[in-house]
This record gives structure tokens, sequence and C-alpha cells, in this order.
């Protein structure tokens, strides 16, 4: 039962008012109002129903945030045909059909052994126009050569609609003077976003889901190198249109639209924007928000420049199907054994095709631009997550703004209209980089062995509403999945007891002796707090109907420090530890010892409280068998007999497949800063 009480005067006068700025209708200020909404510690940005499920210490919320659907030029054309309701109504729970189709008819169907509590559909803003038109008879450009090869040779064609306007940064002719023609049938298209993801949020009191209106920005540089950014928005208040790459030139100008069209021309409006696969950035992703399309940037890193990244980018993307993005063992920067989890073989999008471009779309691109194909190497250490915090604790000491203090979240990044479908069981490929399924399921492994489901974002918040959970993605309260779903909390601070771990009060005396993930330390408050205390908490997978969870084996937690001059990192086991599980390759059978949970108050005796210095956990699962390797045993591949490797099963005995992961989280990080 929700409890209300009445409010002083002045105290509610103040609440309507708030309400009444939101524009709706002036009864929606006449219902009581909850001892919860008066104490919240973020603010109210829309009217709805108050959560009847409302928990001051908050609850784990999973969702996904990189979802693509029909609207994007990549998806739709490997025919993808589920738009963002559908992709809704997945992450609800719906059962879905998928590509191949007979005729309208799908040939696949899936549907998730648990709904998610939140999703944002990011349909690419770049060609959502040229998509609408291409695909619409009597519309402008609809028999255009371009839009007939986008319709009738999908697969081969949309790679040069993508190098013409992210890499050339061009519109079709189709598109009219400036191409006005293709911005306004995309503002329109934005519209239609707006209303699926306002059909699909739930302002009842059950607040069963959440969706936010959201779009990618496909930042492209050089020859694919990838700036790419999701943009969240925090409520229904969003701009009239989605500024794409095409119209832009840099992340600076990706975050002047934020600033001008968003916070100063739409009252309400608030985002976040997500970096995601630095990975393939090319070094780039890390480096000054000016780079643009030529790759110069103007000048050093300024500490107002700093500053505006910080606020803009607080949370980034380390994992999702195309590989992970916290570090790198095979470049020799690290010793860390978990960093060749997922890992790709090239640092960008067109090192991935030089070596499959003859006659195909970056072909074509070095002839017409006159440039040489991009090279093909493996990413650098300034492509990866790790790199950068530490960069930032620099930053923070030269320009007193760490502008890489990223926050840990995961995604899809389906190209299907899929959110949330990770599961390494019966895994049909998310398409978009890896293979599509348009014109028929690839025999043997339906994706390119390289990539993964993706990852998950789960989010602290006290309520599964949107105000709840982007004040918890704006405070980084937040952490990131391969894929499955164990529950992890950190704190840090100076004075928890080893005992703690025992305590029914554990997460309120988390919160009051210091931070959650995600926050910065707060200082000393006597010579006697000689160090940090972190306190870790870790639970395992409980699992769905059919699929149990696997078992913990450790949680590790992973330092980085700035100290005379020179950065450095320590990875240390904090809990559990080698086991003797293992997996039986020919069953995907799980054997050996885990944990259902693990906790521990862990303490930096090596602090140096003159060093600024980033903590974050990572939890490991016992070991289990990668999507590809179920692929393998149920097609009864046996490597010692070639009779059983059948037509796209040659990669179940290649060299390079890795037969079994270990799936983790990764926390968000907690800071500490001298003085």
């Amino acid at each position: 039962m929700r409890h209300t009480i009445m409010l002083p005067a002045i105290l509610l006068i103040g609440f309507s008012a708030a309400v009444l700025s939101q524009d709706d209708e002036p009864a929606s200020i006449e219902r009581s109002v909850s001892v919860q909404e008066v104490l919240r510690p973020y603010s109210i940005s829309e009217v709805r129903e108050p959560c009847r499920d409302y928990d001051p210490l908050r609850r784990p919320h999973f969702g996904d945030t990189h979802v693509h659907t029909s609207l994007s030029f990549d998806a739709r054309a490997q025919d993808t045909r589920n738009d963002p309701a559908a992709a809704y109504r997945f992450a609800r729970g719906e059962r879905m059909g998928i590509q191949p189709y007979e005729g309208d008819k799908a040939l696949r169907s899936i549907q998730l052994g648990r709904s998610l509590d939140f999703t944002a559909v990011t349909d690419h803003a770049e060609f959502m126009g040229e998509v609408s038109m291409c695909m619409t008879p009597g519309s402008d450009g609809y028999w255009s050569p371009i839009c007939m090869a986008y319709r009738y040779l999908p697969e081969q064609s949309y790679a040069v609609v993508a190098a013409y306007g992210l890499m050339a940064k061009k519109r079709w002719g189709f598109c009219g003077d400036g191409g006005q023609k293709c911005l306004d049938r995309a503002k329109s298209i934005w519209a239609d976003v707006q209303v699926a993801a306002e059909e699909a949020y739930d302002r009842s009191e059950a607040c069963d889901f959440t969706s936010f209106v959201a779009y990618e920005w496909t930042g492209t540089v050089g020859q694919g190198d990838n700036l790419h950014h999701n943009v969240v928005f925090k409520n229904a208040k969003v701009p009239a249109y989605a500024k794409s790459w095409v119209e832009s030139n840099s992340s600076l100008e990706l975050w002047d639209y934020l600033e001008q069209d968003c916070v100063e021309d739409t009252p309400g409006c608030d985002a976040i924007s997500i970096p995601h696969n630095s990975n393939l950035s090319g070094g780039f992703m890390f480096e000054s928000g000016r780079v643009s399309a030529d790759q110069v940037p103007d000048g050093p890193l300024t500490a107002s420049e700093a500053a505006r990244r910080a606020h803009w980018e607080p949370i980034i993307e380390v994992m999702q199907h195309k590989g992970s993005s916290e570090c790198d063992i095979r470049n020799g920067w690290t010793e860390d054994e978990f960093c060749g989890f997922e890992k790709l073989g090239y640092d960008s999008f067109g090192g991935k095709n030089t070596g499959m471009a003859e006659g195909g779309a970056l072909d074509w691109l070095a002839w017409v631009f006159d440039q040489p194909l991009p090279e093909t190497k493996l990413p650098d250490p300034n492509n990866y997550i790790r790199w950068a915090l530490k960069e930032g604790l620099r930053q923070q000491a030269e320009l007193g703004v760490n502008s890489l203090k990223f926050g840990m979240t995961s995604a899809t990044d389906t190209h299907i209209a899929a959110p949330g479908l990770t599961s390494e069981k019966n895994h049909p490929g998310h398409g978009g980089a890896g293979m599509g399924s348009g014109d028929g399921v690839p025999k043997g492994l339906p994706d390119e062995r390289e990539y993964s489901p993706g990852g998950l974002a789960v989010v602290w918040a006290e309520e599964n509403t949107r105000d709840s959970i982007f004040a918890a993605m704006r405070r980084k309260e937040v952490y990131a999945t391969s894929g499955t779903r164990p529950i992890v909390r950190v704190f840090g601070g100076w004075n928890y007891p080893a005992e703690i771990c025992d305590s029914p009060d554990l997460v309120a005396s988390g919160y009051a002796g210091g931070v959650p993930m995600g926050g910065d330390l707060p200082p000393r408050e006597s010579a006697e707090q000689l160090s940090p205390k972190f306190l870790i908490s870790a639970q395992q997978d409980v699992g769905d109907l059919g699929v149990p969870g696997t078992p913990l084996q450790r949680v590790q937690m992973i330092k980085g420090w700035y100290e005379d001059g020179e950065l450095f990192e320590q990875v240390l086991d904090v809990a559990g530890g080698v086991n003797d599980a293992t997996v039986d390759l020919a069953t995907c059978e799980q054997h050996g010892d885990g944990h259902r949970n693990l906790c521990a108050v862990w303490q930096d005796h090596d602090f140096n409280a003159d060093a600024p210095a980033f903590y974050y956990t990572r939890v490991l699962e016992n070991p289990s068998c990668r999507w590809s390797q179920y692929i393998c045993n149920d097609s009864g591949v046996d490597c010692a007999d070639p009779a059983t490797i059948g037509e796209g099963l040659e990669g179940c005995c290649a060299a390079d497949h890795q037969p079994v992961i270990q799936e983790r989280a990764w926390s968000s990080p907690i800071w500490y800063t001298p003085g």
C-alpha cells in the first residue's frame, strides 16, 4: 500500500510548480504526493504515477542501450523488418519473428528467457530519411540507381551508402538542395521514434518497463575509425531532430547540439552520450573532441573541453557483440590474463574489411578518393578503456579535470531489433557488421566467429522510471555484464569493518560509510584513516527456466594510479580464486566448484595519499561454453573426424576458435583524488 502525507503548503506549492512546468494537464497536480516523491534524491521531470515499489537502497535494473531496428540503414539492408515498437515488445518478453522471410512470414522466432527492465532503441540518425524514401514507393529517389541497388542488392550496396555519407559526408542527389528532402523525412521518422518510446513506457504504478528516446550518432573518421556514440535522452522532452554525423564534424558539434538544441532550446531536455567500440576507433576515441573528418585536432586538450566531455559522456560501453573494450593482452602492455576476452583482430572497420575489399565498397572508395586501403593491425593500448581511465588520472593532475572518468556499461548492438538477446545458447547472430540472414540463414555458424551475443547494462535505481534510471547513469552507479545477470555492488570508504559482509544492513552501511560504484572517495576524516577500504558483494546469476546460472569463480580489484609522472595498474583477486571448474567440450556440461555469493572488504595497503587512483571490480564466472561451441556440438562436429565438419562449420576446428569463455561483470570505478 502506498502511503501519503500532508505536505506543508510551501512544499506542496513548490512541487506543483515543478509539475506545471512540464506542460501537462493541470489535473495531474491534484493526485496525492507520496513520501517517496518528496524524498527522492533526483528531480522529477515528468508526470507519471509513482511506482508502488520504491527502494531507497536501490535495486538492479537490467537493460540494453544499443538497439537497431528496421529504421537503421545497415539493419534494413539485412532484411530486418521489426520496427522500434516491435523491439520494445520483445524487450518486455514477447516472441518475435526474424529473418529470413518467406513472403511476409518469418522463418525464425526468438524470445527472451527474462524480460528487460529498460531499453533505448538507438537507430542510426544517418540515413533515416534515405532509408524511408528508398523503401517507400512514390517517394523522391525511390527509382534512383542507389535506392534500386539498396532494395535489390542490399547487402552488396549498403556499405557504399554508408561510406558515401559517413566517410565522404555527402547525401545523394535525390535528397535535394542541402539534403533538405532527406532531412525532412528523417525529422518525420524521429517523431515516430518518440511515439514508439512513449507507447512502450509503463507510466502506471506497476513501473514494469522503461523506454528511452534515443539514437546513434555514427561518427566515423578516416576509412572506418569509429567515434560512434549512443545519445539517450532523459525524458520525452527532446529536440525536433536527431543530429547526425553527416551534419556534424566532431564530438564538439554533438555536444553543441546537446547544449543548444536540447538544454537551451527544449525546456526539460537532458541527455547523455555513450561512446562504444573504442576497440575499433583506431586510437581516436579518447583523443580530443576536436578530432574531425580529417583527423587533425587543433591544439592540446583544454580544461574546458575536458569538462564538457566529462559532463556529456559519463559512461562508456565496455562490451557488445563487436568485442570487449576493457583491455588487451596481445600487445604486451598488460599481463592481465583476462584481457584476452572477446577480442577482434583489427582496430577499425576499415582494417576489418581490407582483406575482403577487392571489388567491394572500400575498394571503390579507395579509387574514388585516391587513398590507399587502411592497414589491418591489432589495436594499440589507446583503443581500450583501462588505458583511458589511467590517462584520465594524468589529465586530472595536469588540467584539474578528468575527461575520461567513465562508468561502465554494456549492450548488444543488435541489428535484428532484439534487445537483451545475450544467451550463448541458440544465438542467432545480431547482424550489423556480422553475417546477415536476409537471403537465408548462413550454413554452419550463423554469425562470424569473432562476434558474440553482446552484453547488458545494469543500473542501481530506486524505481523503474526514466528519471531514476537516468540519474543512475549520470552518477555512474552502473555496471556492465557480458550478457549474464550477476548482482554486483561496490562501495568505497575509509572505515568498513571486516565483519560487514555478515550484516543484514550491508547495503545501508555501504552507503552510510562511503560512496557506491561511480563515485569519488570522500576526504579522510582523520589521520588514522590510512588507506581506503572497498566493500564488494557479488551474487551468482540465478538463471532462468531451463537455463541455470553459472557459479562465480572470483572477484578481482583493478587499480590504476598516477605517481611521479608515471601510470601504473594492478590486478588482484580479492574474493574466491582459482578453482577446479571445467567444461566438457563435447556436451558443454560444467563441472567443479564455484560460489553462489562472494563478499569481501579489501583495503589498499599500498595506498599513496599523493597519487590519484581509480578502483573497479571485475567479477568472473566459472568457465562455460561459448555460443559457437554450442552450435558446433549441436551440429555433431568432431574435429578428429573431418567427415563431421559440414559447410560453414570449419571454424569449429580452427586453431583460434575459443570454445570456452568466462562470463563476467565490470563495475564502474571509484576514484581517489588527492586533496
